[in-house]
């Protein structure tokens, strides 16, 4: 165990695995998404009251899902730089940034097109839609405080503080629903329980949670890939990649 995290601090092996890893997840990634969202879009039954509109859950829930515990990785990636100064550890912080401001915009925008047919509004101000609202803020926030620093090291030391101190936002948006009044509907998938979402609308929603849990592994893996490139570009090793393409 300790070997492989000493191995992580390595950005010429984390770049020969990663490519290796891509090799296999790529692929697994591509047919996940296509079975999920032909088998969600086009064979599940419509729901008895939303009809055919339910159907964006495909995308909207994954997102969604994936907006949270993406930020738990950036946290985690932001606590590994500041307790043992691994370089790779803030490389994963700043793409995971980016990554899941993305995902949660997608995630805000996706829950609006839900919401005009079935709330009969974009937008609601309620706990659920306005703390995920807080938490691209955060996403969007670490991003330009990066950015605002030259000195690059400081930099990271205070994205990744901020991105510990909005840990406390992800249990918020969890508990919302059940916390407060809200017109979000509850958990429908739970594990403590017996879901409330029939069995041939839950299944394709399972393969595309999984499907963009390693999509997101993906775009992880190729955007610290680039960064790391960037960040060795005048090492002997990066120097001998691009001649091999060259």
């Amino acid at each position: 165990m300790w070997a492989f995290f000493h191995k992580l601090g390595s950005p010429k092996w984390f770049y020969d695995i990663s490519g290796k890893i891509l090799l296999w997840l790529a692929p697994i990634t591509a047919i996940l998404l296509l079975v999920g969202a032909v088998w969600g879009l086009f064979y599940a039954p419509p729901d008895f009251k939303q009809g055919n509109s339910y159907r964006i859950i495909y995308i909207h829930v994954p997102v969604a899902v994936l907006s949270l515990s993406g930020y738990y990785i950036m946290a985690i990636a932001g606590a590994i730089h500041l307790i043992w100064k691994m370089k790779l550890a803030d490389v994963a912080m700043r793409c995971a940034a980016r990554l899941g401001a993305g995902l949660t915009f997608l995630a805000l925008f996706t829950g609006a097109v839900w919401g005009k047919p079935t709330w009969g509004t974009y937008w609601v101000w309620d706990a659920r839609i306005t703390s995920e609202l807080v938490l691209l803020f955060l996403y969007m926030g670490i991003i330009a405080l990066y950015e605002a620093y030259d000195n690059k090291v400081a930099a990271s030391r205070a994205c990744a503080v901020l991105a510990l101190v909005g840990t406390v936002n992800i249990p918020i948006i969890y508990k919302s629903v059940d916390w407060w009044y809200s017109l979000h509907q509850p958990a429908t998938i739970k594990f403590t329980e017996k879901s409330t979402i029939d069995p041939s609308m839950f299944y394709p929603l399972l393969i595309m949670i999984v499907g963009f849990y390693c999509f997101y592994g993906v775009a992880m893996l190729l955007n610290m890939r680039t960064e790391v490139l960037s960040s060795e570009r005048k090492t002997r090793w990066v120097q001998d990649i691009v001649e091999k393409s060259a």
